[in-house]
């Protein structure tokens, strides 16, 4: 029989607070920032679980009926319209931030179900997924920015390079909103739940990525793209390459970046590039934030 990834989505709205009560409320300010607000804040959590097996004669993998009523019981009815930090065991020692809560949701689903992510949405632009790796998982972010370029080689004619790149090619260049997701992995601290600071990380985005390159002409306004067509995967490149070295600064790995250039066109690329020699320290974090 073949194997299939199958998918199943689910929802609950819950509030939450970043408070942790051996540190003092300056401490906790200082590490949580607003999310320590009293009584917390709340958010529509979007839950995407995938499970892995074979087809069976029936024509699936499991009874995707029985699946939604195993979600429903071990996770979204216990967690809709709670307050997180008391709704489960778990999180009386330990914050339910997305990576944690994701984590948490893993095992309460994988003896019932053959799991192979867990992926939750605390909204459209921050997401966690686990893996079932112990205390490793991996944290997105989604931004945009919005730039002109064009594509073409200075050693070919205009000719040649409209047979390359076609329409792309024009001399006065065009532009993009660009959609981008940032990626990192790494492993949760068991009191704060996180893997990294999310604003620290934040701010490492916008600082190396979104502030040079927003409302720009890459070619002539990036030194990099000088002698770099600045292709989609040319720019996710170079994301990957300059964020590399900050991402290790704060204590975790770059894992993927993804460049949606237009609905029709995204590439991706993986893993830890080649550092640009640009670094990120502790006081700059400070100052950002």
């Amino acid at each position: 029989m073949a194997q299939c990834v199958i998918n199943r989505r689910a929802q609950f709205s819950a509030s939450h607070r970043y408070w942790l009560n051996h540190l003092s409320e300056a401490e906790n300010i200082e590490q949580f920032g607003a999310c320590t607000s009293f009584p917390g804040h709340g958010h529509n959590y979007v839950l995407f679980v995938s499970m892995l097996g074979e087809v069976d004669q029936s024509g699936m993998v499991l009874n995707l009926s029985e699946v939604k009523h195993i979600i429903a019981k071990e996770v979204t009815s216990q967690l809709n319209f709670s307050y997180l930090n008391t709704a489960w065991a778990e999180f009386e020692n330990s914050l339910p931030t997305t990576e944690n809560l994701a984590r948490i949701i893993w095992q309460r689903l994988e003896p019932h179900l053959p799991l192979i992510n867990i992926q939750l949405f605390e909204s459209p632009e921050l997401w966690a997924d686990y893996q079932g790796n112990n205390m490793e998982a991996h944290l997105s972010i989604s931004t945009h920015f919005s730039a002109a370029h064009r594509l073409a080689k200075d050693d070919l004619s205009f000719e040649q390079n409209t047979a390359i790149y076609g329409k792309c090619a024009r001399p006065n260049g065009h532009g993009h909103n660009y959609h981008l997701e940032v990626t990192i992995k790494g492993e949760m601290n068991p009191q704060t739940g996180m893997i990294a600071d999310l604003g620290e990380f934040q701010n490492i985005v916008d600082y190396y990525i979104l502030e040079p390159l927003d409302h720009t002409f890459l070619n002539k306004d990036i030194p990099y793209f000088a002698d770099v067509v600045p292709t989609a995967e040319n720019i996710a490149i170079y994301i990957q390459n300059v964020l590399t070295q900050p991402l290790n600064n704060l204590g975790v790995q770059l894992h993927r970046i993804k460049l949606i250039e237009s609905p029709n066109n995204s590439c991706e690329v993986y893993g830890n590039g080649i550092p640009l020699n640009q670094t990120l320290d502790a006081s700059l974090l400070k100052v950002l934030a």
